[in-house]
C-alpha cells in the first residue's frame, strides 16, 4: 500500500511494507508504513523533519496515524533501552520489582539537563501492572533484541 504524499506530512524516506514486520502484529497490522519527511507543523521558513507511523483502517488512512519529531523517536528509543536494562539487571532485586523508597531508575543527561526515568508510583495498580509489564517485556525479548542488535550495528557503522 502506497503512503499518501498529498497530506500535510511530506514523506521523503519510506517503509511501505511495515505491516509485514510490525512485531507481534506482523502481517496483521493496521500500521502500513513508516516515513521520515517534512513535518506537518512546519511554519514558513522553518523546516522540521518528523517520523510518522501510517495506519490504515482497511478503507481509509486513519486519524490515529502518529507523527513525531525525530528527537522524540530517539528519546523513546533511549527510554526503551534504559527500561530493558533495568528489568534485566535491577528489577529482580526487589520484591515488587522496584524500590518503593527510590522509584527513580536513572537520570540521563540530554541538552544540559537530564531525562528522569522512574517507576510510575502514581499508578494505583502498579503492583499488578509492573508484573504484567515485565512478563510482556520478557515475551517480546526476541522481537526487541533483534531490533536493538540491528540498531547497535547501524550505530557502530555510523561511528557511535
Amino acid at each position: 500500500m502506497k503512503i499518501p504524499t498529498t497530506l500535510k506530512h511530506k514523506p521523503v524516506i519510506v517503509t511501505e511494507n511495515y505491516e509485514k514486520v510490525d512485531g507481534r502484529s506482523a502481517y496483521n497490522s493496521d500500521a502500513k508504513g513508516l516515513s521520515l519527511g517534512l513535518a506537518q507543523w512546519n511554519d514558513r521558513g522553518k523546516v522540521d523533519i518528523s517520523a510518522k507511523v501510517w495506519r490504515h483502517t482497511g478503507e481509509k488512512w486513519s486519524r490515529q496515524s502518529e507523527e513525531l519529531p525525530l528527537h522524540r523517536v530517539l528519546d523513546l528509543a533511549i527510554l526503551i533501552c534504559r527500561t530493558q536494562l533495568y528489568f534485566q539487571e535491577q528489577a529482580y532485586r526487589y520484591q515488587k520489582l522496584y524500590d518503593e523508597n527510590q522509584p527513580q531508575i536513572d537520570r540521563i543527561g540530554l541538552q544540559g539537563d537530564a531525562m528522569t526515568v522512574a517507576v510510575c508510583t502514581d499508578n494505583e495498580k502498579l503492583d499488578q501492572d509492573i508484573q504484567l509489564f515485565r512478563q510482556a517485556l520478557s515475551e517480546d525479548d526476541e522481537l526487541i533484541g533483534e531490533r536493538l542488535r540491528t540498531l547497535s550495528r547501524i550505530l557502530k557503522e555510523m561511528g557511535y
